[in-house]
């Protein structure tokens, strides 16, 4: 594929797209889209005004019939293969946030790692923190 986006906008069609996989977009995924943006030392430099411009053409992406195999190498083309286990963990950061973890969040998670060739261990250990995190009393 020869099309390439920024690597934040890569990072945001990650967690668009795992946002919208259960088919809905609940308040407190896309607030954990925008904390991470505002938090994050990858967004450095990232106009915040643009995470609905950047959504948007995300969504329209995905109304393709292969919608989701073109977000996915456009995830893996725009971003430098260190930052893979970033864009995995960003992932689990929204699908964690509602604290349900829908089936089609869980394969749109192995498809992801599956794209960018991430290791069992990484992968685990990515997972078990998010786990840490989003646990309740």
């Amino acid at each position: 594929m020869s099309q390439k986006v920024s690597v934040q906008e890569a990072l945001l069609y990650v967690m668009v797209t795992m946002s919208a996989a259960d088919s809905s977009m609940p308040d407190n995924e896309l607030g954990s889209i925008g904390d991470l943006v505002k938090a994050l030392p990858v967004f450095a430099g990232f106009d915040g005004n643009s995470i609905v411009k950047v959504a948007q053409a995300c969504g329209d992406l995905l109304q393709d019939a292969d919608g989701l195999d073109t977000i996915l190498d456009l995830i893996a083309d725009s971003l430098p293969p260190r930052l893979y286990d970033t864009a995995y963990a960003l992932a689990v950061e929204v699908a964690a946030a509602d604290g349900d973890v829908p089936e089609e969040e869980l394969r749109l998670l192995e498809l992801l790692r599956d794209r960018l060739s991430l290791d069992k261990l990484t992968v685990a250990a990515i997972e078990r923190s998010a786990q840490a995190r989003f646990r309740t009393a």
